[in-house]
């Protein structure tokens, strides 16, 4: 079947997400179009489990894949030299894990040069589009750091408590892995279950990251959007939330 994508107007709701095409129609997930980055379009999206992914030069595109790639958070696999790192840099006194600093600077690090990649999602629009939600508490960095040395870093969306991981980077061995280990110790402390990873990589499937269908991960988003809001600024990721691994 071939169908048209939906143009979505800045008054319009996004579609039913059972509009979104599929696999076999070449763009898994792929939902509307649009010129809307507001921060009210971007909560809308992620309270519905929808995410924006666009390239230069591309109208803002809306998805919401089926299978969802997702990382339970009691089956985060730390990898025997992952264990080895953390205990490393636990004896080193000038590690820090640090929380929601330098946002804008994280997104621009997660937006650099890659192998094996021509360019980047993260663009101009997205960065400023991201940095309002930053302002309104909503999005959030975590970042690894020897001294002055960042070692690697992530950021990602906090509704609730569901949280939407976004990009990592990392410019040391296992730096992005360090703020993500710690970010995950801090969300089991927490009681918070799931990090979005959005699409299947290797990578993530590495560190436990499995696939479920989009009903089980919508069912998930909706009841954990409407709980209570993670402590982000009372009680931030820090080195502690490594202590478990």
């Amino acid at each position: 079947m071939n169908r048209s994508l939906t143009w979505i107007n800045p008054d319009d709701p996004l579609p039913p997400t059972e509009q979104a095409m599929t696999l076999l129609e070449g763009a898994n997930g792929l939902l509307a179009a649009g010129t809307d980055l507001s921060s009210n379009r971007l909560i809308e999206a992620y309270t519905r489990g929808i995410f924006p992914w666009f390239s230069r030069g591309e109208p803002v595109l809306w998805w919401t894949p089926d299978p969802r790639m997702v990382l339970l958070i009691d089956e985060f696999r730390a990898s025997k030299s992952l264990r080895k790192t953390i205990r490393k840099a636990l004896q080193d006194a000038s590690f820090e894990i640090r929380t929601d600093q330098h946002f804008e600077s994280v997104m621009r690090h997660c937006a650099g040069p890659r192998a094996q990649q021509s360019g980047t999602w993260i663009s101009p629009p997205m960065i400023k589009a991201y940095r309002e939600l930053h302002t309104l508490g909503i999005a959030h960095c975590v970042t690894a750091h020897r001294g002055d040395q960042l070692l690697g870093g992530l950021y990602c969306v906090a509704i609730g408590k569901m949280v939407f991981g976004e990009s990592m980077f990392s410019h040391a061995t296992d730096g992005s892995k360090l703020a993500l280990a710690a970010l995950v110790g801090w969300l089991r402390f927490h009681r918070a279950m799931v990090i979005d990873c959005q699409q299947r990589t290797s990578h993530l499937a590495s560190l436990g990251a499995k696939e479920i269908s989009r009903k089980e991960f919508e069912l998930m988003v909706r009841e954990l959007t409407e709980q209570s809001f993670l402590p982000w600024s009372d009680s931030p990721p820090n080195r502690t939330d490594l202590m478990s691994f």
